[in-house]
């Protein structure tokens, strides 16, 4: 059965009135939390598109950014996505059970703000909304601003960091200390460690982006460094 249809099966619910944030409710365990990290993506981003008032044309092609979607399942990601921005609920509201069904500041509420941003920057383009509402649902996360600045610096290309801030180490941090930052990062980003947490197999690009900086920054420091 794919993640859509698991997902069609968690908001059944909603034909008895339920809201679509009850539903996160629902998912607190494995493996269904992964059916809840998709539905917190796409409903957030849901509200996000709200936010900014630029609804693409096609809502769904933006996700293709963060899932593989087959063809057969797009009806079903199309309706999450209109049903969370049908939702009376707002945004805070549903960052607020998204952050209790992960608990606040855990790693996977991190993965959960990388898909966003790579929602947001599906167009090319980064509208200061948008981060006013990233930036608001970061804060309802836990997370932390310089986690929130460096993740942004990733993905807006204006806001690009030093290599060193995207390893989390300073320019005076000794090169086998670098080196174990790096290496940890590698591992914490690795798909089969995203899965655990909750990120669905159907989300890998998530990493892909991710790994990549992380690389390009060691490699960068790498070369100054034995200069």
């Amino acid at each position: 059965m794919s993640i859509w249809s698991r997902i069609t099966q968690a908001l059944a619910s909603l034909a008895a009135g339920e809201g679509l944030a009850a539903v996160f409710e629902k998912l607190r365990t494995p493996p269904e939390r992964t059916v809840g990290f998709t539905i917190a993506v796409i409903a957030l981003s849901a509200k996000m598109a709200k936010a900014d008032g630029l609804v693409t044309r096609d809502e769904v092609s933006a996700f293709r950014e963060v899932f593989a979607i087959a063809p057969e399942d797009e009806a079903g990601a199309a309706r999450v996505f209109n049903l969370a921005r049908q939702d009376v609920a707002g945004f805070e509201e549903y960052a607020r059970r998204i952050a209790r069904l992960f608990g606040d500041g855990s790693a996977a509420l991190y993965d959960l703000m990388e898909g966003l941003f790579h929602i947001a920057m599906a167009d090319g383009s980064y509208h200061p909304k948008e981060d006013d509402f990233l930036r608001r649902v970061a804060e309802i996360f836990g997370l932390k601003v310089a986690q929130f600045e460096d993740m942004r610096a990733r993905f807006v290309p204006e806001a690009r960091c030093s290599p060193y801030r995207v390893l989390g180490v300073t320019p005076e941090t000794p090169l086998d200390e670098i080196r174990t930052a790096y290496r940890r990062l590698v591992r914490d980003s690795h798909p089969d460690i995203m899965i655990a947490r909750g990120v669905p197999e159907e989300a890998v690009k998530l990493s892909q982006k991710r790994l990549a900086e992380i690389n390009r920054a060691w490699e960068e420091i790498s070369a100054r460094e034995t200069a």
